[in-house]
């Protein structure tokens, strides 16, 4: 299985109107930032392999069902291929937000195989205290990404969870990190995301 995540920067103001040409189709999930880069939606599209990928969006260009008639609010657009974790839930459909923390790190190079082994000694007790959506790896696009997302009930809670997770050493992993560089989005689902 693999993941694109396509990120659309917008004009400012246009998400509502974004929102109601997007076409129904057959997503993950659909995004909006929050906090941090604003005006940006982000559409996640499941397939088995990148020939799949190809399948379909051909498919849908020929019977006039893709792209939605939403191009002239776009600024800019970005498209990556991510591959899950071993140990990432799919993405399925939950109710597990309202909120989502998107972290997207980009680690120096040969250092996923080391995170990945951190990750999977110290996840399972970081997610007794929060959902994880997924974790997943770059493959197309920028390369040495390590994204992961949090679903969370409120910024509150988001809060008193990093602090519980840090203070009590449960989060992040103990050991140097890989990771060189570090971002993070607040994101809210659109209305007819499967995963809200």
């Amino acid at each position: 299985m693999i993941y694109e995540f396509r990120t659309y920067t917008l004009h400012p103001r246009t998400l509502p109107e974004v929102l109601k040409r997007w076409t129904d189709a057959l997503l993950a999930a659909f995004w909006y930032t929050e906090i941090g880069p604003l005006n940006q939606i982000i559409h996640v599209w499941p397939y088995e392999n990148t020939l799949e990928r190809s399948k379909i969006r051909a498919d849908a260009v020929k019977r006039g069902i893709w792209p939605p008639k939403t191009s002239e609010f776009f600024v800019e657009m970005k498209s990556e291929i991510f591959d899950p974790l071993p140990f990432s839930p799919p993405l399925a459909p939950s109710n597990q937000g309202p909120y989502f923390e998107m972290r997207t790190y980009v680690l120096k190079p040969g250092g996923i195989p080391s995170m990945a082994q951190r990750w999977g000694e110290y996840l399972p007790g970081r997610i007794k205290l929060s959902p994880l959506i997924g974790v997943f790896t770059s493959d197309i696009g920028r390369l040495n990404q390590w994204m992961h997302i949090w679903a969370y009930k409120s910024l509150d809670e988001r809060v008193a969870i990093r602090k519980k997770a840090t203070s009590e050493g449960i989060w992040p992993p103990p050991g140097d990190s890989p990771a060189v560089k570090q971002e993070t989005k607040i994101l809210l689902a659109a209305p007819f995301s499967p995963i809200k």
